[in-house]
């Protein structure tokens, strides 16, 4: 799997001339696998200023430090070449519950209870969802919502497209929903040939033993809170391989 090029796409897959970039799948709330992870894509890098990172999204819930994730991938601009930080369905269900509490309260049920609890937001059953909402918007720093509020949707560097979930097949990439984005699975991963865009998509989203190159997609999202498994892609020319912790 490791340094595996394309057999079977439109695409042999080419990152641009001189990155190298570290595509990095979700984190749920487990901030010491990425510090782990980020101390190794340094020392992989050479040093943090010679490394691109994308984020695949889902860093909020279900782990116990959703805060402390957040204050670490906010920290990390100044540090690394580029950073590009994407919207996984967690951070638009927490930004829906912030939102509109009354309609969103299963987002507490999809790991939204430990959230809060990482901004010493107490006592779930027993409150109205309204005040929770309230308690959180005044437990979280400015800079906290600001940065899920300017999370993108997908970005896309030489050969490779990245998305959380992936992409509407038989749609043109320029014209996908924020829906499919976010929270698509089955159509996207069983997609016929005809169907399948020409650049390799990179997702997450749906947990896997071990990182997954099907040659038209890669699926980094190794189940981090429950594995110990933070994973990142590296991509570098038209090589590509994974460091996991």
């Amino acid at each position: 799997m490791f340094n595996k090029l394309f057999t079977s796409g439109k695409n042999s897959g080419e990152a641009p001339a001189g990155a190298k970039i570290y595509a990095v799948g979700d984190i749920h709330g487990r901030a010491d696998l990425l510090d782990d992870l980020l101390h190794k894509i340094a020392k992989d890098a050479g040093g943090p200023a010679k490394a691109t990172l994308i984020f695949l999204g889902d860093y909020v819930d279900r782990g116990p430090d959703s805060r402390g994730v957040l204050n670490r991938l906010i920290a990390l601009q100044p540090d690394f070449a580029d950073v590009v930080f994407l919207k996984g369905n967690h951070e638009a269900a927490m930004l829906d519950f912030l939102s509109d509490p009354e309609d969103m309260m299963q987002w507490l049920d999809w790991g939204g209870e430990e959230t809060l609890a990482s901004y010493g937001v107490k006592s779930v059953l027993a409150r109205a969802s309204h005040v929770l909402a309230e308690d959180l918007r005044a437990a979280m720093p400015e800079d906290h919502l600001a940065f899920l509020q300017n999370l993108k949707l997908c970005h896309q560097l030489g050969d490779y497209y990245f998305a959380h979930a992936g992409v509407r097949p038989g749609v043109a990439l320029n014209e996908q929903e924020e829906e499919d984005l976010l929270w698509i699975r089955g159509r996207f991963h069983n997609a016929i040939e005809e169907e399948r865009p020409d650049k390799i998509i990179v997702h997450g989203h749906h947990p896997v033993k071990k990182a997954q190159d099907h040659g038209w997609r890669i699926n980094v999202d190794t189940g981090a809170v429950w594995s110990d498994r933070l994973t990142a892609l590296v991509l570098e020319d038209n090589r590509r391989r994974f460091l996991t912790t």
